[in-house]
């Protein structure tokens, strides 16, 4: 009877701190160079890269830009199967985690397979009546918000608009925008980021 010798996949710590590592070597990099570049400790990029720790959304966001490359890049190859289409489980969307949102609030990023450019970033918003901070987010590209349970005040610039299930907003990402208040739980909210392409 022949074995099975498959391996399996890798954890998504383990990948993501690998593909750091290929990715600095290839840009000749030593992690002294990244450090700087990216205002992160030598010894956590190392823990980093050895998948000894995982680094939130943010902190893969500075890395990423510290090497030159799209955040998405980072994930390209994780449990990808062969096609262009990628199914993502209820419940099993990586979360990560933002400047601001450690406590109460939960991102789960629903699609990470985005070649080399990053087009687009889907997240399942959870927020729960823990949300202590309201952080304020500045990025390029438009943002679609679809309401799926609860109520929100949610502010973009110096308007906020009242965002109950069923509600759509859509809005431009570099004018300051988030929370502002929270009113009827529990709140989820699917959070769409599209970002410009350039030809």
């Amino acid at each position: 009877m022949e074995k099975d010798n498959q391996k399996p996949e890798p954890s998504l710590t383990r990948y993501v701190g690998s593909a750091i590592h290929e990715l600095r070597l290839k840009h000749n990099l030593t992690i002294a160079e990244v450090a700087l570049r990216t205002e992160i400790s030598r010894s956590m990029l190392s823990k980093i890269e050895n998948g000894q720790t995982s680094a939130s959304l943010e902190t893969l966001s500075r890395i990423a830009s510290g090497l030159g490359v799209s955040m998405s890049s980072l994930f390209r190859q994780y449990d990808i199967p062969e096609g262009s289409a990628q199914l993502i489980k209820s419940g099993e969307g990586m979360e990560v985690v933002r400047r601001g949102t450690k406590r109460g609030h939960t991102y789960h990023l629903l699609a990470y397979d985005q070649g080399p450019t990053k087009l687009f970033e889907p997240f399942l918003i959870t927020l729960n009546d823990e949300s202590e901070t309201f952080p304020t987010f500045e990025h390029a590209g438009t943002e679609f918000i679809y309401m799926l349970e609860g109520e929100i005040e949610y502010r973009h610039g110096t308007e906020t608009y009242l965002l109950e299930p069923g509600d759509s907003f859509t809005f431009q990402a570099d004018i300051p925008h988030g929370p502002e208040r929270l009113i009827k739980f529990p709140l989820r909210f699917l959070s769409i980021t599209i970002y410009p392409t350039f030809e």
